[in-house]
């Protein structure tokens, strides 16, 4: 392409110049049919000099023809602009040269995106250009939106330019960069900043008439008007507020005291009659919001919100309803800059008037819906470390309830979702709290699901605001089930085309459902019959999908087991042959869950799992926490089902076609030789208390382990042993004697119900119940009695001495 361009280039800028000067002579002489045909072999030309321009040369600032065409672009814009004078919006030609126009400002922006520095020389007549048509009167009459949003774009792009930006340390800086930002800074003088700052604030920051409008119209479609994303690169509103922000932040110091001195001319209410004077107070506010990151040292914010903005908030005549949106607004890009937390109350009082404003009794307010959007923006976001929820206690009620209204009042998906989002943060930041006042939402989302039908991203948002529901209901969220279980089954169906939309949340619901759940019930575990597909996706919802598992089986291990565990048997051993190690880590902690919770059952019914994992260990598994796994479940087998593990290593003697005493001899080699793999203090004394379990024995293959064993146990107390400064004897600090329900302070979340089945499975667990110190005794007790005083001193003496001097010093008091 390179070679291509360079070949055809002069040709079509001969072209171009040619079809541009034929259309602009046909404009003069009136010939209307025949400017519209030149007119379109311009654009087409254009549109070829772009491409070659922009891709067509590595290092085009040398390449005389390129810039004497993007020198030309601005010669032949001014041309067009003013040709627009006589070209009027019914003539056949309006629609392509404002088309064309456009044109050449892409041009220009995408040269400046591509070549940053062959842009260099065109800097000062780029900032000249946009800042005369946006900035002046030389604009007025000829200028549309289209243009001045790519005018704005053009100076955003040079202001925010990294390439023209010097290192703090100006040797380290290229001098194409310095050139750049000498350029620039030549420009951008005190008296042009001050003459944008104010032109974008009083200017182009001021509500239209169109926008006054559709907000008395159609308030819902007012406040979804798109800001976010990308749409400053198209829509004029956004383009001015990205721009104001982008200058003020280049030049903060120069700035910040011109826009305070448009705060300090606005102090007061002002006059309802003057419409200018409001909508200029709007603007102003405007531009201090935006730029609250850069006046965070030089607005004193609390004392302007108790001595001004609040007592905006309370003026309820109709034509400041500007000015009280926009406070709202004010207040939400500031309380997360500079807000004490103590004027947080005045604050929920001001909403909760404005929400029950009594024009809302007849219609929805564009009011009401600001407030809202405070709420989503900046009253309770989730990472906003300022909320107390014992300020906001008093206003749970009415504040819940008032938007409950809302959320049936609105009628656009976006708002109710916006709606719908601030209901979960609310209900998220309360918790357990929220219980009294859901019911009617409780009643209301069964509707609102059935009637979003075709809208699934309302579902996803009615999906986050039921998890929310459930943590917040707890167990009592059972009540729910007749609506959330049919949900769940549907979001996570893979052969339900919504699942593409609902997978996501739906399998945080599920999840949630279960943690909360107080016991198992048929519905709840008919859902179950999804997790196979789930698990065949094989994607970045895996971690979800072994949650959802987990919780199953701490829920009710035996029901579920008996029903689902071959098929999870099946799946896992076909996970395991193609998954990351940390898939495989997940899969071997269900497997470990399972036989804590039922040593019983849990090591048949996962049997064809255990041949690998035992191999594993054989082979020296090279990955350390997939190592520390399967030592995790291969101790749990030999310590709470002994019989099994008897019978388990058998069948692997007759199928590796080894001396069964053989096999056991090289698993416990390598367990004591891999046990620093073993980072977990549980597993550690785990394997402690399983190695023990081997003892006492006549055995000649444990017997001649048994130094490592020992090695083992001392490692396991110095893990778990903490001493009793008093009495000067050890304790194993991980035994744990009886449940309790624990206090749980404002900053605690509450324990869900499968804490509190946690809690009870580890008062079960050997982990917890057997203190090693006295396991360790009792087996050395017993080897002694089988052995002999003699022969348990021969025993002794083969490990070190050292480990027996601190071996001793554990023991002390036996």
């Amino acid at each position: 392409f390179l070679q291509l361009a360079s070949g055809i280039y002069s040709f079509a800028c001969s072209l171009w110049n040619h079809h541009t000067d034929t259309f602009l002579q046909q404009v003069c002489a009136g010939d209307e049919a025949a400017a519209a045909n030149s007119l379109e072999r311009t654009l087409l030309s254009l549109k070829v000099l772009r491409k070659l321009t922009v891709h067509g040369f590595v290092e085009p600032h040398w390449n005389v023809e390129v810039m004497g065409f993007l020198h030309a672009v601005f010669e032949r814009l001014k041309q067009f602009l003013e040709c627009s004078r006589s070209i009027r919006a019914e003539n056949v030609c309006r629609d392509r040269l404002e088309k064309t126009i456009i044109l050449f400002t892409k041009v220009l922006l995408d040269f400046l995106d591509q070549h940053p520095f062959s842009f260099t020389s065109l800097i000062q007549r780029s900032l000249e250009f946009a800042v005369s048509y946006v900035f002046t009167e030389a604009g007025e009459g000829i200028v549309f939106e289209r243009f001045i949003v790519q005018c704005m774009n053009l100076i955003k792009m040079i202001v925010k330019n990294y390439a023209y930006k010097p290192s703090k340390n100006i040797e380290d800086s290229s001098p194409e960069t310095l050139e750049a930002h000498k350029i620039k800074t030549a420009f951008f003088t005190y008296p042009t900043l001050m003459e944008i700052c104010r032109r974008l604030v009083t200017h182009y920051f001021l509500l239209t008439k169109e926008e006054l409008t559709m907000w008395e119209e159609d308030p819902e479609s007012f406040t979804a008007e798109e800001t976010g994303g990308d749409s400053w690169k198209y829509s004029l509103r956004p383009c001015t507020e990205v721009l104001f922000i982008d200058i003020f932040h280049e030049y903060n110091q120069t700035l910040t005291p011109v826009l305070l001195e448009m705060v300090h001319g606005l102090q007061g209410t002002t006059n309802m009659e003057d419409t200018s004077a409001i909508l200029i107070k709007d603007a102003v506010y405007n531009a201090v919001g935006l730029a609250a990151y850069e006046l965070f040292d030089s607005v004193d914010f609390d004392q302007w919100f108790k001595n001004q903005l609040l007592a905006e908030l309370q003026v309820s005549h109709n034509r400041y309803k500007p000015i009280r949106r926009r406070v709202i607004w004010l207040i939400g890009q500031w309380i997360s800059v500079k807000f004490k937390s103590d004027l947080r109350p005045m604050l929920y009082e001001a909403i909760r008037n404005l929400l029950q404003d009594q024009d809302l009794v007849v219609s929805m307010n564009y009011i009401q819906l600001q407030s809202v959007l405070f709420f989503l923006n900046a009253c309770l976001p989730v990472d906003d470390f300022e909320f107390r929820t014992y300020q906001f206690l008093p206003y749970l009620e009415s504040m819940f309830t008032l938007l409950f209204q809302l959320l049936q009042e609105v009628t656009q998906c976006d708002t109710k979702m916006h709606v719908l989002h601030v209901l979960s943060c609310v209900i998220e930041r309360v918790n357990m709290q929220i219980q009294p006042y859901v019911g009617c939402l409780i009643q209301y989302l069964p509707l609102l699901w059935k009637q979003s039908e075709e809208h699934n991203m309302l579902r996803c948002a009615i999906l986050t605001t039921l998890i929310h529901l459930v943590q917040g209901l707890g167990a009592d969220s059972k009540n729910l089930y007749p609506f959330l279980l049919p949900v769940i089954q549907l979001s996570t169906d893979v052969s339900q085309p919504p699942h593409v939309y609902l997978l996501e949340d739906g399998l945080e619901l599920w999840l949630v459902t279960l943690e909360n759940s107080p016991c198992l019930t048929p519905e709840l575990l008919r859902i179950f019959q999804n997790m196979s597909a789930l698990l065949e996706l094989s994607s970045e919802n895996l971690k979800n999908c072994f949650k959802i598992i987990n919780a199953y089986v701490f829920l009710s291990s035996s029901e579920f087991l008996q029903m689902y565990a071959a098929d999870l048997c099946r799946s896992f051993c076909e996970l395991l042959e193609d998954i990351t190690t940390e898939g495989q880590v997940q899969v071997l902690k269900v497997v470990e869950n399972v036989l804590k919770v039922n040593p019983v059952l849990g090591p048949q019914m996962f049997q064809p799992l255990l041949p690998s994992i035992f191999k594993g260990i054989l082979d020296g598994e090279r990955y350390p926490v997939v190592m520390s796994t399967y030592l995790g479940i291969v101790g749990r087998v030999l310590l709470q089902n002994t019989s099994f593990f008897s019978l388990f290593l058998s069948q692997m003697a007759c199928e590796l076609g080894q001396e069964l005493d053989q096999i056991l001899s090289n698993v416990i080699e390598m367990w004591v030789d891999r046990m620093d793999n073993i980072t977990q203090p549980e597993r550690r004394k785990l394997s402690a208390l399983a190695l023990l379990s081997l003892l006492p024995s006549l055995n000649s293959v444990i017997q001649d382990k048994f130094c490592g064993i020992i090695n083992i146990s001392v490692e396991g107390l110095h893990d778990v042993m903490t001493e009793d400064t008093e009495t000067g004897t050890y304790k194993d600090c991980m035994l744990m004697s009886y449940f309790e329900e624990p206090k749980v302070t404002e900053d605690e979340e509450t324990p869900t119900e499968q804490d509190k089945r946690k809690k009870m499975l580890a008062l079960k667990d050997p982990v917890h119940t057997v203190s090693l110190q006295q396991f360790i005794y009792e087996k050395l007790k017993a080897q002694q009695e089988l052995l002999g005083e003699q022969g348990f001193h021969a025993l002794m003496e083969t490990v070190d001495t050292e480990i027996v001097a601190q071996l001793q010093e554990f023991l002390q008091g036996f």
